[in-house]
């Protein structure tokens, strides 16, 4: 999905901490539960979506224990490596720059396209203003063009900048900005080319736990194998969504 720039206090943060052993301990699967249909709070206040019924098909087949915990997005990393969970299963884009930090499984979202959304086919790109959402690769990608970023903490947010006239864009993952698109009633429209951006989506895991990473290496791949993971992809994000060969 997204997702990119580090906090300083990540890499301030040890990386011994709880340790996530299969031996009859609870595995703790760290989300935003911000992002639809990545994950999101359904009406009953629980946990919901594409990573949420991914996350318990992986724990299933990993024969692991898990529960869920909320995290915002921009201290999900270093709640990690202090410990607060186990792994982070938030439409992280598998990246460099956080690999140095935390060790990640092989994606279980094949890379894909970032996009631009705005108001209006004449939206500047360029030159104009554009918002992301903070500490994610469409950001740093922003920051790097002509255009002004404008940064919010939540996706909400981004598209609300486009809305009221704050941004002339919002830049983002284009799976999460399809359905808005869509439901917009022709306000919004993409605009632009879209961008190819990040590694595709991993698990985010302690550089010490690589037993775990192990165990849910296994289970994606056993997944990708027998066609679950695609069968997910395309229940969540549709029949055009790109899906493992």
């Amino acid at each position: 999905m997204k997702k990119l720039i580090l906090s300083t206090a990540a890499l301030a943060l040890s990386a011994g901490f709880a340790m996530a052993e299969s031996h009859g301990m609870t595995v703790r699967m760290g989300t935003e539960g911000a992002y639809p249909p990545y994950n999101f709070i359904n009406d009953a206040g629980e946990i919901d979506g594409f990573e949420r019924e991914l996350g318990d098909e992986l724990c299933a087949r990993a024969e692991l224990t898990c529960e869920w915990v909320k995290n915002d997005w921009d201290s999900i990393i270093p709640n990690l490596v202090s410990g607060n969970y186990d792994t982070i299963i938030a439409g992280m884009s598998i990246t460099d720059e956080r690999d140095e930090v935390i060790d990640f499984t092989q994606n279980y979202y094949p890379p894909t396209a970032s996009a631009y959304v705005a108001a209006s086919e004449d939206a500047d790109l360029e030159g104009g203003v554009v918002a992301a959402q903070t500490s994610t690769i469409q950001a740093g990608h922003v920051a790097e063009t002509g255009a002004t970023l404008l940064e919010f903490a939540t996706p909400e947010e981004t598209v609300a900048a486009v809305r009221n006239g704050e941004a002339d864009a919002v830049f983002a993952d284009k799976d999460y900005l399809v359905p808005i698109v869509e439901a917009s009633g022709g306000e919004l429209m993409f605009v632009g080319d879209d961008v190819p951006l990040g590694g595709g989506i991993g698990l985010g895991l302690r550089e010490s736990d690589g037993e775990l990473k192990d165990k849910f290496d296994a289970a994606i791949t056993s997944m990708k194998e027998d066609g679950t993971l695609n069968a997910l992809l395309i229940k969540w994000f549709g029949e055009e969504t790109t899906i493992y060969e």
